[in-house]
Order: C-alpha cells, then sequence, then structure tokens
C-alpha cells in the first residue's frame, strides 16, 4: 500500500486524453480500451446465454462446483458489458472459488430504465430456475453495476423470490439524483468523475422519469429482507457518500452490512489489481466475503436435509404431537 502506486493511479486518470464530443459508439470503444484487463490463465471463458441475454460465463479452475457468482458490469448504464470487466470479474470469481456468469443487460439511451433492473431480476430468477440454489448464489457488481446489484435484490424481494446468500458492490452508484455531499466535499480529490459527467449518464438512463425511484436509485429503497452486504469504496471519489449512505439504510433496515473505505484511492480501485496493494487486498476480502456465504448457505442446507423433522415420513405421527 505504496504512495507511489496510488499516486500512479491518480494521475492515470488525470493524464487520460480528452476527446470533445465523440459519439456513443466512441464512448464506448474508449470505455473498453480503458479499462478492460487480461483474464487470468486459469480462468475459463466462453459466451452464452441468459435468460435471453449475452453472457459471459467464467470458470476458475480452482472452482469447488458448489456457488456460482451473478456479476454485473460498471459503466453508468450507458456503456461497459462483461467483456469490458471480464478481468476483474475473473479476479474475483478465481480468489473466491466460484463460478461467474456476467450479464449483458440493456443500456442506455437504446434501453433506459428499468430495462436493466428487469434484466437483472431475468437473469436472477433464470439461475434460481436453472437449479442454483439461492443459498449458494453470490452477487456482485461495481459501480451502476453496483446499483444493479441492489436494485435487483429489492425486484426479487417484492417478486417472491428467496434472497441470495450475499452480494458485494465495489463502489456502488444508488442515488441518480446525485445528492450526496461527496459530490462536493471530493470534487477536487476524484481523478475520475465530476457531477456533470455522472448527470451526462443519468440523463439518458432515466429518459426523464423520477431519479428517485426506489429501483432507479435504491439508496432510498427499502431494503429490509435483503441478505448480508460487503460494500467497498475509495475515498477520493464524489460517489463515496452512495456508499455510506446505502450502508446506513441496510444497517437502518436490519440488513447485516459491511463497509470498507480505502484511503487515497478512487472509484472502482479494485480494477488496478496486480499495480496497486489496495486493489488485491479488497478483492481478497470481498472473495473471503462471497466464499463465507456461500459456504454458510450450503451448511444451512445440508443442516435442513440432516433435521429429523424434516425427514420423517409425513404420514407417521410424530412423538409427542397430536
Amino acid at each position: 500500500m505504496t504512495r507511489r502506486q496510488r499516486e500512479a493511479v491518480d494521475a492515470l486518470y488525470r493524464n487520460a486524453p480528452v476527446h470533445p464530443n465523440p459519439t456513443l459508439a466512441e464512448r464506448r470503444a474508449g470505455f473498453a480500451q480503458a479499462i478492460s484487463r487480461p483474464l487470468p490463465g486459469d480462468v475459463a471463458a466462453h459466451e452464452t446465454v441468459l435468460a435471453g441475454r449475452p453472457a459471459l460465463d467464467l470458470t476458475p479452475a480452482g472452482a469447488t462446483g458448489r456457488g456460482r457468482l451473478l456479476h454485473f458490469h460498471g459503466g453508468g448504464y450507458v456503456v461497459g458489458s462483461p467483456g469490458t470487466h471480464a478481468g476483474v470479474t475473473a479476479q474475483l470469481a478465481r480468489r473466491a472459488r466460484l463460478r461467474a456468469t456476467s450479464v449483458d443487460y440493456r443500456l442506455a439511451p437504446e434501453h433506459p430504465f428499468p430495462a436493466a433492473v428487469d434484466d437483472g431480476l431475468a437473469a436472477y430468477r433464470a439461475l434460481l430456475d436453472g437449479g442454483v440454489r439461492a443459498e449458494e448464489l453470490v452477487l456482485a457488481g461495481d459501480s451502476a453495476g453496483g446499483g444493479l446489484v441492489v436494485a435487483t435484490l429489492v425486484a426479487a424481494r417484492d417478486a417472491g423470490l428467496p434472497q441470495p446468500a450475499g452480494a458485494v458492490v465495489f463502489s456502488p452508484w444508488v442515488d441518480l439524483t446525485l445528492g450526496g455531499q461527496s459530490m462536493r466535499t471530493k470534487k477536487d480529490a476524484d481523478p475520475i468523475f465530476t457531477r456533470e459527467a455522472l448527470q451526462a449518464l443519468a440523463t439518458p438512463y432515466l429518459a426523464g422519469q423520477d431519479p428517485a425511484q426506489p429501483l432507479a436509485s435504491p439508496v432510498f429503497a427499502d431494503l429490509r429482507g435483503l441478505p448480508p452486504l460487503l460494500v467497498q469504496a475509495g475515498s477520493n471519489e464524489i460517489l463515496l457518500d452512495d456508499a455510506v449512505r446505502l450502508a446506513g439504510r441496510a444497517a437502518a433496515d436490519e440488513v447485516e452490512v459491511t463497509l470498507r473505505v480505502w484511503p487515497q484511492v478512487p472509484h472502482v480501485f479494485q480494477n488496478h489489481f496486480g499495480h496497486l496493494d489496495e486493489a488485491d487486498e479488497a478483492l481478497d476480502e470481498a472473495a473471503r466475503f462471497l466464499s463465507a456465504r456461500v459456504r454458510a448457505g450450503h451448511e444451512a442446507q445440508a443442516d435442513r436435509r440432516l433435521d429429523p423433522e424434516d425427514s420423517e415420513d409425513p404420514e407417521e405421527p410424530r412423538a409427542g404431537r397430536p
């Protein structure tokens, strides 16, 4: 965790070339070029389809065969894909020893809110319908993908679906009203975003709809009944208060939540694994959390199978009961 590493990452963003008035295609291509990282050699990738949407399956050589990670990429609901985030998703999957599926949910402006949430919920439902047990299913996402994770959990709960074992969100964007104080207090520290840049992403995604809707800005949602959450953020980002307020809202709604903020690192710093010690530390922490949640779900499932009340013949009377 050296100051030199942090300064190098900060300079990388501040010195990045700026292209005035790029087209949407240029924005998407530039984003992909800027953030894509190579896959580890011990992670196999293949394209698939989940709930009618393209998806990327990532299977680490060390995957245990138990548990599944459902991943939602970042990109402000406008740019990004499973491919742009395959490197960091694979890093998380291999450290957690979990097979991961990253969904290519629909993007704005072609498909504004609630298309992304609909796709997230459909993907979650499809995994359950396909035989993945909720107790051994975990979710993860970064930035807008982190917001989509929380919105998907809320939508799943409201649809009567069982909750997964847990979820991890990196630098989640959960307030599209852009109302956090860090929009102002961290504007000089953040090397990536300005409030105006975030507004330019929120506007096409919302397409005139209320930004405070709970599924668009889940920091305003009722989070009761959600599974344990791990929220990670950097102190050098204007979205810091999104992470802090999400954790506070979750705690107030009786959700088990852990908030970790790493000092002097930017938005989704986890993508700098291998170059920034904090990134590797954060990914290790997230992997331990996901592995523990899957293990706890598996053990709870095994305990239920061993429960003598569950295994008794329902036609036989139980001792001590009428």
